[in-house]
């Protein structure tokens, strides 16, 4: 077993949940209705619950006393390898529930692969968290169909939306060297090979709403090698401010 890659590809899938979560957070007291609120709140919870487990074998494999929180609040942006998707500012809520839903789509597949792994303990994380993935998928899809075929108004918001996040959505696709090596041992989920099922239900959704991707043959990318946008050092700024100013606190 390739430990290193082990243990990057362990962080690459907490950060993604990790930072989606805090970003899908910032709505708290902030969503257009408060059962929506609500709504938005718990797929937060869902996603940092799935970056705790993640973190947390991420931290026996490294060893040396390390912790869920040291991971999470005592990295530098360059050693996050989220996919640059997740980090992307929210803006307005059709951005949000759509970015929601261009993730969870890719998510749902991969954790159905990720079930059938020869890690043990990944295949058991993802069995956990596709029930709560399901749910984001069907409800982030509801929403991009909701305001897709909605006004004139709503419509042209998730245009916008779209053409802002689509650049993003390639790298979901693009194995960094860490997934190669894992998964020619089974370990790892063949990103590449969810293209296609990912594409089928975005379009799947993306026809009921009214919307059609935007033809970008080139990708933005980086960000599972630690090469991340501007967003990710104010969101880390802001998420890590007390474990970084008070080390070692707790409540």
């Amino acid at each position: 077993m390739d430990y290193p890659a082990l243990i990057e590809y362990a962080l690459h899938l907490a950060d993604n949940a990790l930072i989606l979560g805090h970003r899908n957070s910032e709505w708290t007291g902030r969503g257009p209705i408060l059962e929506q609120d609500i709504a938005l709140s718990n797929i937060s919870l869902d996603l940092i619950g799935q970056a705790r487990y993640l973190y947390q074998y991420a931290a026996r494999l490294i060893g040396s006393d390390t912790t869920e929180d040291e991971l999470a609040y005592g990295r530098d942006s360059w050693d996050f390898r989220n996919c640059l998707l997740v980090e992307q500012d929210n803006g307005d809520w059709g951005k949000t529930v759509l970015r929601q839903f261009l993730f969870s789509a890719w998510q749902y597949y991969f954790y159905e692969r990720m079930q059938q792994g020869q890690d043990r303990e990944l295949a058991a994380i993802a069995g956990k968290s596709l029930k709560e993935v399901t749910y984001h998928l069907r409800w982030s899809s509801e929403w991009v169909i909701r305001l897709g075929d909605g006004t004139e108004e709503s419509h042209a918001r998730m245009e916008r939306a779209l053409d802002q996040l689509w650049q993003f959505t390639g790298e979901l696709f693009v194995p960094a060297n860490y997934e190669r090596a894992l998964s020619a041992e089974g370990v790892a989920v063949d990103s590449e090979q969810l293209g296609p099922l990912w594409r089928g239900r975005v379009e799947e959704v993306f026809g009921e709403a009214q919307l059609s991707p935007p033809d970008a043959a080139w990708m933005q990318k980086g960000g599972k090698e630690g090469r991340h946008t501007e967003h990710l050092g104010y969101l880390l700024a802001e998420m890590q401010f007390l474990q970084r100013t008070y080390p070692g606190c707790e409540w």
